[in-house]
């Protein structure tokens, strides 16, 4: 009766032991901060030539975000089931087009957006619906929103490319850009 006892103390323990772990947990990530650097994620090419060449990524199957030939590159984190992503479609597509009639800012700034756990057809259909003149690249597995935090949507990023290939994060907050023309100022300054 003993040894049933020990074997099922031990048992329990064991059992214990799993659900709840007492030693170190590895800390989730944390959203990029300004002043800082994005981790190291690699992203699949779009599909759309011209969303290649729009990004200087012709020919590439893969990238890194500071690979892209601009000065300032802006990161949308979204989710086509997020309506705040909805709501904030028109000012992003504002922005978009601000910056590409502007003869001193095309070229200098890009845009991208990264749907989070959507898949190519929901990436799309958020396209579609709302008209998205930039590049939008699925993440149907969290892993890019892992490696950014699991920030919530939607989430902007902005990073600053320098010469020699390096980078840092010049912007990184949840919710509305805004006006487009005063985030242009806030961040191209």
């Amino acid at each position: 009766m003993q040894r049933m006892t020990v074997k099922f103390l031990g048992c329990l323990l064991i059992i214990t032991g799993l659900l709840f772990p007492t030693g170190s947990v590895q800390a989730e990530a944390a959203p990029p901060p300004e002043g800082g650097k994005l981790p190291e994620i690699i992203l699949p090419a779009p599909s759309r030539l011209e969303e290649q060449q729009y990004l200087g990524i012709a020919g590439k199957a893969q990238f890194k975000l500071p690979e892209l030939q601009a000065e300032l590159v802006i990161i949308e984190v979204f989710s086509m089931y997020c309506p705040h992503c909805q709501k904030e479609a028109p000012a992003i597509n504002e922005l978009y087009r601000i910056i590409e009639q502007d003869k001193d800012l095309k070229g200098k700034i890009k845009l991208i957006g990264l749907g989070t756990g959507n898949t190519l057809f929901e990436v799309n259909t958020f396209r579609n619906a709302y008209a998205v003149p930039f590049p939008l690249l699925p993440d149907p597995d969290f892993i890019i929103h892992k490696a950014l935090g699991e920030v919530r949507t939607p989430y902007f990023i902005v990073i600053k490319n320098n010469k020699g290939g390096s980078h840092r994060v010049v912007y990184s907050k949840v919710g509305s850009i805004g006006d487009p023309h005063d985030f242009l100022k806030l961040i191209y300054k």
